[in-house]
């Protein structure tokens, strides 16, 4: 027992628990219109996380063929016709924003919408949940089979489930490291257990949380480890759209017979005939009608439950629906209903994602695929050789992102006089040097700059590299500083 001093300075017992006890959940299949939704996202997002590494793409001779692939070993990122390097990181974190406002964007329209049907935790937790009902029953025989405890039929029935389960989680981690090496060859060096050990130990990691999270945390990780749910609730506003069971319409809540029997002496009573059908259905086991809860992860579900009975017995449908506070104000004093869609908060989060994808697009259209990067010596700095001409020495390293050889041409400016030479290659015309550089590579230059001052130059003048694709005429340049002893 805990005492507890409230404002008033008057202490009280607090007999709560500081933790509650978690209560599975049985949900009930159910039909729908939302339903429908959720089964054809699930099998969108399911298609293309399992199979999208078979999709083959061809790059050329030599390139690899899988269409989204994560090249650790070359340091490369592909995704069919786009290849990224480690110098462009940046466009993941383009990406990572996207994703941000899109969520925002998402939430300002319908609340937790990504929760409800897009969030993997969301997809495979479906999924599950539909071997479990094919397996063992719906809602009422599973809660039965829980309350008998263990029999023959239901530990055949708890094995066969949780096999296809491990089943479903092996395949969500092989799936993974698919991504990172060609899909048709890593499967059949995993069934011939020819694969990297690294790639088992991802697998089995992947499989464990995958059956862990969805099979048995499922609601659990919504309402506790997810940090979503918190944030959002700081980011949405009175005109989002969420499921809500409309108070104005329902109240008083009454059983059916009852209703029946006072409509019939002419007295108005609510929808609502406490069937429960929206706290069966509910995957974390709220009731909708409390309000807005934590725990509603806006899945619409309980919409289709609803629905479904008012269907039964003649009264209108969305009796639970997508609505906000607002619109129940404006209907209990006898105003039209009014939705705003598009508001500041919409447009704002719109404009900023099409303002970074459209710098993102831009940036990739226009990237250039030969980059260069000079670093001068420092030790020495800079050599005056004995016809009184002055050398500084530079590494160079050229990149070509193309998957093709290109003959690349050297040349110096902002010096007079200035010659660059580089070590080991011979050159086009004596000032100026050329390169076969190799397709999708590095390579590492070391070039000696000589300049014969015609009079006193500067302690520092700035140098510019710029390199030419003979064949193509692409260019790229870099600019560091030419020095005197």
């Amino acid at each position: 027992m805990n005492k507890i001093t409230t404002p008033d300075d008057l202490e009280v017992d607090d007999y709560g628990p500081l933790y509650a006890a978690h209560k599975k959940v049985y949900p009930q299949s159910v039909a729908g219109t939302f339903r429908s939704i959720k089964w054809k996202l699930m099998a969108v997002c399911l298609g293309i996380y399992y199979f999208l590494p078979f999709i083959r793409w061809n790059r050329g001779v030599g390139a690899p063929s899988q269409a989204v692939l994560v090249d650790l070993p070359n340091s490369r990122f592909y995704f069919f016709f786009i290849e990224l390097w480690p110098q462009e990181v940046y466009y993941f974190t383009g990406l990572l924003i996207l994703a941000a406002l899109t969520l925002f964007l998402m939430n300002a329209v319908g609340g937790r919408i990504w929760c409800g049907y897009l969030c993997p935790q969301t997809v495979w937790t479906d999924l599950f949940y539909a071997v479990e009902r094919l397996i063992e029953g719906d809602r009422r025989e599973r809660m039965k089979k829980d309350a008998e405890g263990y029999t023959l039929q239901g530990c055949s029935e708890i094995v066969l489930k949780h096999s296809i389960w491990i089943m479903i989680a092996w395949w969500t981690g092989g799936a993974w490291v698919l991504y990172f090496n060609d899909a048709p060859t890593l499967v059949k060096e995993l069934v011939t257990f020819q694969a990297p050990t690294l790639a088992y130990i991802w697998i089995v990691i992947l499989t464990f949380t995958t059956y862990v999270l969805a099979g048995f945390m499922r609601e659990q990780v919504c309402v506790y480890m997810c940090p979503w749910p918190r944030i959002q609730a700081a980011l949405t506003d009175e005109w989002a759209l969420n499921v809500t069971y409309k108070y104005d319409r329902g109240e008083e809540r009454i059983s059916l017979k009852k209703a029946l029997e006072r409509q019939s002496h002419g007295e108005t009573v609510g929808d609502c005939i406490d069937c429960r059908q929206c706290v069966a259905v509910c995957p974390t086991g709220i009731d909708i009608r409390d309000g807005a809860q934590l725990s509603c992860i806006q899945c619409g579900l309980c919409i289709d439950a609803c629905d479904t009975v008012m269907t039964k017995i003649g009264r209108p449908t969305r009796l639970i629906g997508y609505d906000n506070d607002i619109n129940i104000q404006r209907r209990l004093a006898g105003r039209s209903e009014i939705f705003k869609l598009i508001r500041p908060r919409t447009i704002v989060y719109a404009a900023l994602i099409a303002g970074v994808g459209s710098v993102m697009l831009y940036a990739l259209l226009t990237r250039s695929l030969l980059d260069i990067n000079v670093l001068h010596d420092r030790n020495p700095i800079a050599v005056k050789l004995s016809d009184g001409s002055i050398r500084n020495a530079y590494t160079v390293r050229l990149l070509n992102k193309r998957g093709f050889d290109r003959t690349i041409a050297i040349d110096v400016e902002g010096v007079s006089g200035a010659v660059a030479h580089v070590v080991g290659v011979d050159s086009i015309t004596p000032d100026r040097p050329a390169i076969v550089l190799g397709r999708d590579q590095t390579t590492e230059l070391r070039v000696l700059v000589t300049a014969k001052p015609a009079g006193e130059l500067p302690k520092s003048t700035p140098l510019t590299f710029r390199v030419t694709d003979i064949g193509l005429g692409e260019a790229a340049s870099a600019t560091d500083n030419f020095v005197t002893p």
